[in-house]
Formats: C-alpha cells, sequence, structure tokens
C-alpha cells in the first residue's frame, strides 16, 4: 500500500513567550494549544519563524495550560527571539487511500496564545 506524508497538525501563528538556552533542547507549547491542534508530548514537530525565516525540528514538552507559553529551549533557543511569531507544524506517514478523507487540526490562537472562545 502506498504512504504518503502529509500535514496532522498546525498551530498558525503564535507568539513566542521565551527563549531558554540553558534548557537540553525542545520546544515547550501550552498544553490547551497541543490538545486543539492533535499534538502529544514528544511528537516531533518542525518550527517555522515568519520573522527571520528559520525553520527547525525539535520535539514538544507540554507547557502548563491556560498560560499561552510557547518557549525554545536549548539550541534552538538561537533561532527565536521573544515576541517572534511562529508557525508549528506536524506530519503523518498514511496510506494513500486514507489520506484522501483524514483532515488535519489546524489550529488559529489569538495574539496572546489563547483560543479563540
Amino acid at each position: 500500500m502506498q504512504q504518503i506524508e502529509m500535514l496532522k497538525s498546525k498551530i498558525h501563528r503564535v507568539k513566542v513567550t521565551d527563549a531558554n538556552l540553558e534548557y537540553i533542547g525542545s520546544i515547550t507549547i501550552d498544553e490547551d494549544l497541543m490538545d486543539a491542534a492533535n499534538i502529544i508530548e514528544f511528537e516531533k514537530v518542525q518550527v517555522v519563524n515568519n520573522n527571520n525565516g528559520e525553520r527547525l525540528e525539535t520535539y514538544v514538552i507540554k507547557g502548563e495550560r491556560g498560560t499561552g507559553i510557547i518557549c525554545l529551549n536549548g539550541a534552538a533557543a538561537r533561532k527565536v527571539q521573544k515576541g517572534d511569531i511562529l508557525i508549528i507544524v506536524s506530519y503523518i506517514q498514511i496510506d494513500l487511500e486514507s489520506a484522501r478523507a483524514f483532515k488535519p487540526a489546524i489550529i488559529f490562537p489569538d495574539q496572546h496564545n489563547r483560543l479563540p472562545s
């Protein structure tokens, strides 16, 4: 069966709230945003920085629910500045027939990284 890679989850335009160079590595994301975007802890994600064009891959760590936290950790902290706007995406390997019916989870948080009511 033919497999393809396609978009699974997308958090569109969130603001970096912190960058922690001393952490081992990863991106910390508010757990509310993770749930809404169908992203789980330790899942691989691609991070695209709209401010400087940087793209990087890392894994997700749960951030405190309801805080709006988006924190790049470790070496990734050098690729962002507080206030930068990011797009965070993950992908899925899926068979072609299933892919035709698959719908990715795409969310659009507000300027405070909160989900619209």
